[in-house]
């Protein structure tokens, strides 16, 4: 049988022309999803549900250390349940799926398929908390939501089931979760920052943005190439608006009964498709060390009459390096130069060549997937060099998107700039009343644009600026994009 010479069929885009085009094929090539008989669902494939994992351990560690703990509850919500809060009903209701009867047999109450969890857990909540003593309950659980209503399904930004986590926590004092809420958030910065490479912007979401039946909402958001904005997770402090819809009260230390505090906070699977998103290139994907499946792989260079003596010394290296994520590619009928191709559509960091000749010379070749350079590396140095080349690739990521985040932020303060901002697919930074209504301004008379956050730190805001858009007194900075 003849060796397959040829790549399958490579991205035939460009990521600058048409990032929508470049990305469904770049994730569809690389094997991390496949399309299903469902519309608007995918199949998630394993070398994307590994990266998936990964985010689980991450967060897991991390929130495992305030104290949560993980459960789970029913996939369905009887209609009764899901009414009690009335905003946040009225914010899913478009997007809940129902299930009406079994059989042929109609239910006599609907039971909507989970589009977030806060009244089926709240209904256990009630009966779980009578005094101070049962709280804080810290509660996080693994599981999938359905949202069904959108017009423009992309795979991992948004279709209709997605997996994620949600923790939901009570507490006794408003200070106590307001605590948490900033905790949380710094969570989900790290993960995307130190595991994925994504430099985030931090900050609270508009009274337009924020969650149904929240106080208010904090996010991360990050920036794409194609000058669109995109959430990353938000941590909600819902005040005691649910406790009060479900009797969530407790007998306080005083002896008087009070309402609990509650948050809730969520991280999808959307936050593979973000990092993938902004760190590949025309050859496919580049995935940050930390969260790659395989950091490094080997490619015997096979000639017929050194066969045994190349794939013996790739082994042996592969066992050496056996501290890595490593990948042995030692199938048949493929030629070096398909192997090349394919790991680097896969988005591998680091790629060892070893052939009859590194083998007389002791050495290796080590190519880098973020920029392709070729470091000629000895065997006895590897172990320590592969670590130093996975740190730099790790950081190197990050430093190259936080440089293409920072570039395309750009400051305003009158609304000429603004629209110019947003036809030139930036994220503006304004000042801003804050008001619904001038949002809704905003977003007509800018073509799209609307508000990401207000972050938290708001040094540089003036006693004499204004509204960017109406011109009152503007209470703080917020970032405007086009997003997703």
């Amino acid at each position: 049988m003849a060796k397959k010479s040829k790549q399958e069929k490579g991205v035939n885009v460009k990521k600058k022309d048409d990032f929508s085009e470049w990305y469904t094929q770049v994730i569809r090539k690389a094997e991390l999803m496949d399309y299903s008989v469902v519309s608007g669902c995918m199949v998630i494939r394993p070398y994307a549900y590994e990266m998936w994992e990964k985010i689980q351990s991450f967060i897991d560690k991390k929130i495992k250390t305030l104290g949560v703990k993980n459960a789970y509850f029913p996939l369905f919500i009887p209609e009764s349940l899901l009414k009690k809060e009335k905003e946040h009903v009225e914010g899913f209701n478009p997007e809940v799926a129902w299930v009406t009867k079994t059989g042929n047999t109609k239910l006599s109450e609907r039971l909507a398929i989970r589009p977030t969890s806060e009244t089926i857990m709240y209904d256990s909540y009630k009966k779980w908390v009578r005094s101070y003593n049962d709280l804080p309950i810290l509660i996080n659980q693994w599981c999938n939501v359905v949202r069904w209503e959108f017009k423009h399904p992309m795979p991992f930004f948004r279709t209709r089931e997605f997996l994620w986590q949600e923790g939901h926590t009570v507490h006794a004092t408003k200070k106590q979760a307001e605590k948490e809420v900033l905790s949380i958030l710094d969570i989900y910065t790290q993960v995307y920052e130190d595991l994925m490479a994504v430099p985030m912007l931090k900050g609270k979401k508009s009274e337009k943005e924020k969650f149904a039946g929240a106080d208010y909402t904090l996010s991360v958001e990050t920036f794409f190439p194609d000058g669109k904005a995109i959430q990353g997770a938000t941590s909600h402090f819902l005040g005691q608006n649910f406790s009060k819809a479900f009797g969530i009260k407790f007998t306080d230390k005083d002896e008087k009964v009070r309402f609990a505090w509650q948050n809730s906070w969520g991280l999808t699977t959307r936050s593979i498709g973000v990092f993938l998103a902004i760190h590949g290139d025309d050859k496919g994907l580049i995935i940050p060390p930390k969260i790659a499946p395989v950091q490094v792989v080997i490619v015997p260079i096979i000639f017929e009459k050194t066969k045994n003596e190349v794939l013996k010394e790739a082994k042996k290296l592969k066992s050496e390096l056996k501290s890595f994520s490593i990948k042995l590619d030692e199938r048949e009928f493929y030629t070096p130069g398909w192997k090349f191709n394919h790991w680097e559509m896969k988005g591998v960091p680091l790629r060892i060549e070893i052939g009859p000749k590194d083998i007389e010379k002791k050495q290796v070749i080590v190519v880098r997937r973020d920029n392709s350079k070729k470091i000629v590396v000895k065997n006895k140095d590897l172990k320590k060099k592969i670590k130093e080349l996975l740190d730099d690739i790790q950081k190197s990521l990050f430093n190259n998107a936080k440089k293409f985040l920072n570039n395309n932020i750009m400051e305003a303060n009158n609304f000429n700039d603004f629209k110019k901002g947003i036809k030139n697919k930036n994220i503006v930074y304004a000042p801003w009343c804050g008001l619904k209504n001038c949002e809704e301004l905003i977003k007509d008379k800018s073509g799209g644009a609307k508000s990401l956050n207000i972050p938290l730190n708001q040094k540089n805001l003036k006693s004499n600026n204004k509204c960017i858009q109406c011109n009152k007194d503007a209470l703080f900075h917020a970032y405007f994009a086009k997003s997703y």
